[in-house]
């Protein structure tokens, strides 16, 4: 679920011409919430969020079916109503950010595997890993700074943003032909899998999760500091051979835990004002 960035293959000014060639305008998908997020993003006109949120929909039935189908899918009843219920807190919340997404078809399932992960699909279709449950031994206020990272990600529409970015990048692919038709939907679903399980976010959308998914977390009744504890099992948990892949692209340890630590002082009123 990373990004590579941009800049690795375009300059400045390219990026600013491929982004206009592929139709690319400027919105902001959010409000700021008290963290402040402002920054403008960039969407091609070429893929809607009604588009991508259907094709996310599909995969993620898919996913479900084959979760379904292996016999990991909420395999323990507990887990899943734990998860269950710390996503329903943190869901109640987003309005803060977009109230749009609270009428979203919200999903939460716990698929079983060892991978210390979860994610977000467009439109709201959570998964969490076992894994990430198991290994961490994780808190209810640490799966909430996990799952309120992620639905971060939904809100903000990075995948989005970043099919817009491929698109820009590849002028003249056929991910660029008309939104019609069967080709270009197989294109959209392409890349659609591509930026949630096989690129990685850039960092600026990382950063843009951790203070959105403290923020959730704090209104939702999670103490903030638990997400610097999160990264700091998350990072124990790699054994000193790297970063799990869920954090293969945050910035370093120090600057990170700085970060969370800022931003968790920020919303500690938020979180006080919750618990009354």
């Amino acid at each position: 679920m990373k990004f590579v960035a941009m800049r690795r293959f375009l300059s400045v000014g390219a990026v600013t011409l491929a982004l206009t060639l592929a139709g690319c305008a400027a919105v902001q998908t959010t409000g700021s919430g008290a963290v402040g997020i402002q920054r403008q993003q960039y969407m091609s006109s070429l893929v809607s969020e009604q588009q991508l949120q259907q094709e996310a929909a599909s995969q993620y039935s898919a996913l479900i079916s084959q979760a379904r189908a292996q016999g990991a899918l909420d395999v323990n009843a507990a887990q899943t109503r734990r998860v269950q219920a710390i996503a329903r807190r943190l869901i109640a919340q987003v309005g803060v950010f977009r109230p749009d997404a609270t009428q979203w078809n919200w999903q939460v399932h716990v698929l079983k595997s060892n991978e210390i992960n979860a994610w977000c699909m467009p439109g709201g279709k959570i998964a969490v890993y076992t894994g990430l449950i198991d290994k961490l031994k994780a808190t209810d206020a640490e799966l909430a700074a996990v799952i309120g990272h992620e639905i971060a990600h939904a809100l903000r529409e990075h995948a989005r943003e970043q099919v817009s970015q491929q698109m820009a990048a590849n002028i003249g692919l056929s991910v660029l032909a008309a939104v019609t038709g069967s080709q270009a939907s197989a294109d959209l679903g392409g890349a659609l899998t591509n930026v949630m399980f096989t690129l990685p976010n850039s960092r600026t959308h990382e950063i843009e999760a951790d203070r959105m998914g403290v923020e959730l977390a704090a209104r939702a009744g999670y103490d903030p500091y638990a997400a610097v504890t999160l990264w700091q099992k998350m990072s124990a948990a790699s054994g000193g051979a790297g970063q799990p892949e869920f954090l293969s692209t945050h910035p370093s340890a120090d600057t990170r835990i700085a970060d969370l630590q800022n931003i968790a002082a920020q919303m500690m009123p938020l979180y006080q004002q919750s618990r009354r």
